[in-house]
């Protein structure tokens, strides 16, 4: 078999060396007491292309928080049960607002404009708990995970999940005025019970990569065969971690780097490269908009000395 990129180990294991300069960039998400506490000098970087070739540098194997990167597989689980009908209750575009804002909500009459923006997530996760005690909804998004990234060590990190109530006044806003809406129909307290959780999962920059490869590899997982979506959701929620993936930067993000992805304040990221792999990288100092800034700079690097952009 024809390798997705004969030096592509060379190529990561350079780029693992040359981040090494740039680690203690930008800030952890300190409003998060849990992830306050994050060496923010950590780096790790895993990609797993569909031909089963795998390239890791620095700390690809210490797990962190998924944050909102759940909300992608969270998406790709809702679209699976209910189909198109999950976009009468959350729209597809950018929404030009920070991820946890409110603003729109009440101009739209309660219809989140994305589902990776926090209202649009908590949509999609009330979508998957549909009436069920929260402990089933969470053990159903951590199996989920568990099979996508063939590790069934993947679990809730309890503290995080604690400390993301403790401080999920703005989410409990969000949730409470989609309510007041009709758009939730769960209790309130239970969906944010579950979506408190999945974003405090722990994964590695392996295990994520490995989640992920259903989505290069058009629905199907190419190295067990698992038909976990459709070619044409596939291709969708591509498209919608292209354009809506990292809130108010998800522009930038398409400029410099050229490819889906999703990022999460945990300070991992993944990317998706059509037809050919999965990216995971994880560095926990996030810019302004709350990409992780090593990160997104070693995606930029990868790209750019694999020619993966789209463009």
């Amino acid at each position: 078999m024809t390798k997705s990129h004969p030096d592509l180990s060379d190529i990561v294991a350079t780029i693992g060396r040359d981040m090494g300069a740039h680690l203690g960039g930008g800030k952890v998400a300190d409003y998060i007491p849990a992830l306050a506490r994050v060496d923010a000098r950590r780096f790790g970087m895993a990609v797993i292309c569909c031909d089963g070739q795998t390239a890791e540098t620095s700390d690809a194997w210490m797990p962190f928080s998924i944050q909102s990167i759940s909300k992608v597989f969270t998406l790709t689980m809702a679209l699976e049960r209910l189909g198109d009908d999950l976009w009468k209750r959350v729209g597809r575009e950018p929404s030009g607002s920070r991820f946890n804002s409110i603003v729109q909500l009440e101009h739209e009459q309660g219809i989140p404009r994305n589902p990776f923006i926090n209202a649009g997530a908590i949509v999609v996760t009330d979508a998957l708990l549909a009436g069920r005690c929260p402990a089933e909804g969470v053990a159903d998004i951590r199996d989920f995970m568990r099979r996508r990234a063939d590790t069934e060590t993947l679990d809730v990190d309890p503290e995080v999940a604690t400390s993301e109530a403790a401080t999920g006044f703005r989410n409990q806003s969000l949730a409470n005025f989609m309510r007041g809406f009709g758009n939730l129909h769960s209790p309130v307290d239970d969906v944010l019970q579950v979506y408190f959780n999945q974003c405090a999962l722990r994964i590695t920059s392996r295990q994520l990569a490995r989640a992920g490869l259903f989505l290069a590899n058009a629905g199907t997982d190419p190295i067990n065969g698992d038909v976990v979506t459709t070619s044409k959701r596939a291709r969708r929620i591509a498209a919608v971690m292209m354009t809506c993936g990292h809130y108010d930067a998800s522009g930038e993000f398409a400029f410099h780097v050229g490819l889906p992805g999703k990022s999460g304040v945990g300070g991992g990221i993944l990317a998706i490269v059509p037809g050919k792999a999965a990216v995971a990288v994880w560095s926990p100092g996030l810019d302004e908009a709350g990409t992780s800034y090593v990160g997104a700079m070693a995606l930029k690097r990868l790209a750019a000395a694999t020619r993966w952009s789209v463009f």
